[in-house]
């Protein structure tokens, strides 16, 4: 079985974004498990799950997080494990604090930081990292990409009929 990926989030008015990432981990039959944390609010408990989040099973953590968005790189500090920010949009500044904040971390404190709401692509790229021990993982990741080919040329023989049209 793969190693789980955690989803936290600073606050639950961020799931309608996470949602998606859980949805596409299931999708590709990935454990995951949903966590609220704070880095500012609840501190020590983000430090003490990310500290055992390797001893627990995790192989992956996706730190979902607005605002100052701290909440990765306070997982990251405490772990070995690849952590994956999402910066959520958020009224002030339309999520560009929370992208700068995710991705300008200090040397030695990664965070891999996708776009500003793209839970999607963080789940994708959790996948890819368990795919680098998983050859199952590694194989429906190659279906994935090849279904998007294969709608993308769909949609070019489709867009080569339209044109004829004209």
């Amino acid at each position: 079985m793969s190693k789980k990926v955690a989803v936290i989030m600073g606050s639950d008015s961020d799931f309608p974004v996470v949602k998606v990432a859980v949805e596409k981990l299931r999708g590709f039959g990935v454990p995951v498990e949903v966590h609220v944390m704070s880095a500012h609010r609840t501190p020590d408990a983000a430090a003490e799950f990310a500290k055992n989040a390797a001893a627990d099973g995790f192989g992956v953590i996706i730190a979902a997080a607005g605002k100052a968005a701290h909440l990765g790189g306070v997982l990251a500090a405490h772990t070995t494990l690849p952590v994956i920010g999402i910066p959520i949009k958020s009224t002030a500044l339309d999520g560009m604090d929370a992208l700068l904040s995710t991705v300008q971390m200090p040397p030695g404190i990664p965070v891999a930081t996708v776009g500003i709401d793209s839970a999607a692509n963080a789940a994708i790229l959790a996948v890819q990292m368990l795919a680098l021990s998983d050859p199952a993982l590694m194989e429906a990741l190659q279906k994935m990409k090849d279904d998007m080919a294969a709608g993308v040329a769909k949609k070019d023989a489709a867009m080569q009929e339209l044109v004829k049209t004209l």
